[in-house]
């Protein structure tokens, strides 16, 4: 009771300082981290391997305990109060117990306010196909995901499923009815929960990872039977992540692959967060959209080709990720040397801005 009674007191002050995680370390003090920066709360003391166990087990029931013990590593999400929710990874590293909190705010930002690209509206008109979110751990493709998803849920009369793991942003049922599904708690699996999801009739799905070739490969299909799939995946660019998702398949079947993915893509967001001048951070997004000429080097498969039509199709609301970068620097929101540090392609980007 003790362990829980201090944990939330240190959630409280997470959420007080307006941090984006919480670790909790044997050896250390709890830890948040402010826009980026990891700063130690020196009131409180340095935790125990005691301690470290009682926070976790303060925060989880047997069923996972057991799971921790044999996997060594649990993913869940926790509602502290009603304040706010966290995703929590409780892991071992030297036979002691650590913890990863991020916090997830409780209310979901528009794509204006999050400051994407307004092209991205156009994603969540459409009835069939697939939308990827890309980028790194940590890069904002849930709140991202969750902005498109909510769009969705306060304009259209659809019925929306999840699969997430664990579940993050909550949607308050608006004109949609929003159905969210937990891995491990709600079902076994991705793979099991998407062919489930032929049988439970949704007209929108969104799938928190791709992890699998069973996943990628359901998810594909979902967006060619009439279906509207959002999905993430960890890859830096629209086409690496056409790559990745190919790849995954016996070198057989990938020409297949390549056909339906050329037919069912609409378009992938890639996104990195740069640190913000004044403060905070601010994403920078390469988006493409599946135009016949997309659908075509997909085919043909000349990945390689891709950021050269995305750079000469900005009427059509495409961005590569260095004139997204190079437009941050000249409004003064963020550094030139960071611009250069998040650059897939830096020389590219010092001639855009000259």
């Amino acid at each position: 009771m003790e362990h829980l009674q201090t944990l939330k007191k240190v959630l409280d002050i997470a959420i007080e300082q307006k941090a984006s995680d919480l670790l909790i370390s044997v050896g250390h003090p709890p830890v948040i981290r402010i826009t980026g920066q990891l700063a130690p709360l020196m009131k409180e003391k340095k935790l125990t391997a005691q301690d470290c166990q009682g926070f976790a087990y303060a925060l989880i029931g047997e069923e996972q305990k057991k799971r921790l013990s044999t996997e060594k590593e649990i993913d869940f999400s926790y509602d502290h109060g009603g304040k706010a929710r966290f995703r929590v990874n409780i892991f071992y590293q030297q036979g002691a117990i650590s913890m990863a909190l991020r916090l997830i705010p409780s209310e979901i930002k528009t794509i204006e306010d999050l400051g994407l690209p307004p092209v991205l509206h156009e994603f969540t008109n459409k009835s069939q196909g697939l939308v990827l979110v890309t980028g790194a751990s940590g890069q904002g493709k849930s709140t991202t995901l969750a902005s498109l998803i909510d769009e969705i849920n306060q304009t259209r009369a659809v019925h929306i499923i999840t699969i997430e793991d664990p579940i993050e942003y909550l949607y308050q049922g608006n004109k949609a009815i929003v159905e969210q599904r937990e891995v491990s708690v709600d079902t076994n699996s991705f793979p099991a929960a998407l062919r489930a999801m032929f049988r439970q009739n949704p007209d929108v799905i969104m799938v928190g990872e791709m992890r699998d070739l069973e996943t990628i490969s359901t998810t594909i299909t979902a967006a060619e039977t009439g279906h509207l799939v959002f999905a993430t995946l960890h890859t830096n660019s629209a086409a690496q992540s056409i790559h990745r998702m190919i790849d995954v398949f016996p070198p057989e079947q990938q020409n297949q692959i390549r056909f339906q993915l050329a037919a069912s893509l609409l378009g992938v967001v890639s996104q990195r967060l740069v640190p913000r001048l004044s403060g905070g951070f601010v994403p920078a997004c390469e988006v493409m959209i599946a135009n016949p000429a997309i659908s075509n080097l997909i085919r043909e498969n000349k990945n390689h080709e891709i950021p050269a039509v995305i750079e000469t199709s900005s009427r059509e609301g495409m961005l590569s990720l260095n004139r997204a970068l190079a437009d941050l620097v000249r409004n003064k929101e963020i550094s030139l040397k960071d611009s250069v540090d998040y650059s897939l392609n830096p020389l590219e980007l010092k001639n855009l801005l000259r």
